[in-house]
């Protein structure tokens, strides 16, 4: 396994992809059993994936990107989305705590409760803006994952979200959040990396 430093030094943004690279389910389970450890506020695993792999959909999503080209290249289309409602979940996801006996019933109905009225009392312009951050701390880790496993990728905002909401059946439960095309980069496309701030420019110690 690579070093951390090394990894996110050889990740990009990749701009084009080898053509006739499939990726199977099991290797995109790998990636996913490394992404589902992203933190998330209360635990909430507030994001949700849809994968595209299938070529006439993969067209269908391409024309909701803007006619991207490297939608149509790509091994996978990745859809993140962000749940909206992901409070809902409280009771479900910390159900084994009471089970193992981490909590008792009384601290299980506390902690439930404090979570739902956390997200209900700040309303849907909040429960969307948690959405959107939890959704986007676990994509990071996904592109991470997928480079440790040799995998390129390259997130996108450039898609029209009410289009892939009917191409993808997705419900106005979730937010899109961003596309990721995975593939593996045809680096004869790359262009040197962009400029980035020095450190001093960007962080302010106090």
């Amino acid at each position: 396994m690579e070093n951390f430093e090394q990894l996110v030094k050889e990740r990009r943004s990749a701009s084009n992809f080898l053509e006739n690279h499939p990726i199977s389910t099991k290797e995109l389970d790998e990636i996913f059993e490394l992404v589902k450890l992203a933190p998330s506020a209360f635990n909430l695993q507030h994001t949700n994936y849809l994968v595209v792999l299938n070529p006439e959909l993969k067209e269908e999503v391409k024309k909701a990107a803007y006619g991207q080209h490297k939608v149509s290249t790509a091994s996978a289309v990745i859809v993140v989305l962000g749940d909206k409602k992901a409070y809902r979940e409280a009771a479900r996801i910390y159900e084994g705590l009471l089970l193992l006996g981490v909590l008792n019933k009384q601290e299980f109905d506390q902690m439930v409760q404090d979570t739902v009225s956390f997200y209900e009392s700040r309303g849907e312009a909040f429960q969307r803006d948690e959405a959107i951050r939890n959704a986007s701390l676990s994509a990071m880790l996904f592109m991470m994952a997928a480079k440790s496993k040799g995998w390129d990728t390259c997130p996108m905002i450039g898609f029209d979200p009410e289009h892939l909401k009917q191409v993808l059946n997705i419900s106005d439960q979730y937010e899109p959040v961003l596309m990721i095309t995975l593939g593996k980069e045809k680096v004869q496309s790359r262009k040197p990396r962009g400029y980035r701030k020095p450190v001093a420019e960007f962080v302010t110690y106090l």
